[in-house]
């Protein structure tokens, strides 16, 4: 495998991703402002947390869709049409099936809860049956479309979450401001408007396959064989599908039942904020993923440490970029951002960032194990520790304890994952723990350490003002760049970056 040729081709996809992002972010940003506006706080936060309810479904399915895209990755990697031909059209009947499951669950189990134990206003319940019955409709055509979105991935035919992406976010934008002349309940048109932008966009992506990929064309398979090994794989995974959704949508749920969809309304705002971030971060993901998979399969071991050690570092440093003004600025922000912040709004802004910092030093960890198929010992114990999440944050609840407790819960358990993950990866395949330790989690910590001591000398000469605002986000985000410049690359690492801009400001002339 030519690595220069790939790395290239990875460097290509993530910048087009990051594209899409930019104009996705500022739209999601814009976008959440209106509709927080015209749906009011309540409203916000219920449709947040009914949804957030419907996705707790996920648990049925998200094992099996992470095992799915493993295995066509996979299947590609091993340069066999047949076999990917035959992997794309059982994954697809498997997806029919799920989403059969998912739907009479939600409908036995789903409504009963949203109707006897959920912290709703009576006069709401109506409009939050109505979107749960859309989410839970949105929910079974988005897996549907799982198999499809794998196979643009494995193509890397990014050009195409980009431009169908910005046509999302767009209409966003409008539905937005279709709520302001709603002929019905705003909630209601709200979710019925994004149930069916949904069902488009997904539509979009399935006809492309369709008319681009040989092995989308879907015929009835039913390989006895690969149904084993896929479900001994996803049943594994399953751990770990549980405890990230119990981590997300569970906590979600649990800060309901304590404290109501006001508080609900705070968190949506944070995790609108760690998107709009996160999101770059994603993106660089999901242009590496393949690569990893396919050069684990072709047995390119120090390729797959490689790209390890390079994504971790580099994903974690972008987002620190990214993070930290809006860390230390949060509450200006968020004042000059919405009409009305939420109670709670700026800690849970705050401690989702630094949670989501610990999590990205591990996400490419986590994508050699699922590479690897030896998923099992990883998942019993990295997974087992992340299902704490949910009874440590009941406890703590239980007791009194602020809500922004269930954050701080997940940080410390997060660095714990962190360092496990490390050592079961290093159980199964050449892991160069030495290497991370030194090149990743060493330079990480020294760049933090250095950029948070500018953060903190800037945020206290600054005078209190929008301009004073702008000046400090600038000078903390390009203070910031130049630690992890000087403090976060080696030398090959910093010649790299002198000549990437020297061809770049060539090409402008």
């Amino acid at each position: 495998m030519d690595n220069t040729s790939t790395n290239k081709r990875i460097a290509k996809n993530t910048l087009v991703l990051y594209v899409r992002m930019l104009v996705l972010m500022v739209i999601t940003l814009y976008t959440s402002r209106v509709i927080l506006d015209a749906l009011g706080v309540e409203d916000y936060g219920i449709y947040n947390v009914v949804g957030g309810f419907v996705a707790l479904f996920a648990i049925v399915s998200r094992s099996l869709s992470g095992a799915e895209s493993r295995f066509l990755n996979f299947a590609m990697g091993t340069r066999d049409e047949e076999r990917v031909r035959t992997t794309f059209s059982s994954i697809v009947t498997i997806q029919v099936f799920l989403a059969f499951i998912v739907a009479i669950l939600a409908e036995v189990v789903g409504v009963w809860f949203l109707n006897h134990k959920m912290v709703i206003p009576q006069e709401r319940l109506y409009a939050a049956n109505w979107c749960f019955q859309l989410s839970v409709l949105t929910f079974c055509y988005n897996l549907f479309a799982v198999p499809y979105n794998a196979a643009i991935i494995a193509h890397e035919k990014m050009k195409v979450f980009a431009y169908v992406s910005i046509v999302e976010g767009i209409a966003k934008l409008a539905i937005s401001y279709l709520i302001f002349i709603s002929p019905i309940d705003r909630l209601i048109f709200y979710a019925i408007l994004l149930c069916l932008l949904q069902i488009v966009i997904r539509e979009m992506y399935r006809r492309y396959c369709l008319k681009h990929f040989e092995e989308c064309k879907y015929k009835f398979i039913y390989d006895k064989n690969f149904l084993k090994e896929l479900l001994s794989y996803a049943g594994w995974g399953y751990i770990g599908s549980t405890a990230e959704v119990l981590r997300n949508q569970g906590i979600n749920v649990l800060i309901n039942l304590f404290f109501g969809p006001a508080i609900n309304a705070a968190r949506a705002i944070a995790n609108q904020v760690l998107h709009a971030v996160d999101g770059f971060i994603n993106n660089f993901m999901v242009a590496v993923r393949p690569q990893m998979v396919q050069s684990y399969a072709a047995g390119n071991i120090k390729y797959v440490n490689e790209l390890i050690i390079m994504s971790s570092k580099f994903s974690y440093f972008l987002f620190l970029m990214l993070s930290l003004p809006i860390l230390f600025n949060t509450d200006a922000l968020l004042h000059l951002w919405l009409k009305v912040v939420p109670d709670q709004c700026v800690i849970f802004v705050q401690l989702t960032l630094v949670f989501t910092m610990i999590t990205i030093l591990y996400r490419p960890i986590s994508i050699a194990q699922a590479a690897t198929g030896k998923i099992r010992d990883y998942q019993l114990v990295v997974s087992g520790v992340q299902l704490l999440n949910l009874p440590i944050s009941y406890c703590c609840l239980k007791y009194g304890c602020q809500v922004s407790v269930v954050l701080v819960v997940a940080i410390v358990l997060a660095i714990i994952v962190l360092f496990l993950s490390m050592y079961m990866l290093s159980r199964i395949m050449q892991f160069y723990t030495k290497v991370f330790f030194r090149q990743v989690l060493i330079r990480v910590v020294l760049v933090t350490v250095i950029a948070l001591l500018f953060a903190i000398l800037i945020s206290r000469l600054l005078p209190q003002s929008i301009f004073g605002l702008f000046m400090a986000m600038m000078i903390c985000f390009f203070s910031t760049t130049l630690s992890v410049y000087f403090f976060g690359c080696n030398n090959q690492e910093r010649n790299s970056v002198i000549h990437t801009v020297k061809t770049m400001w060539s090409s402008m002339k």
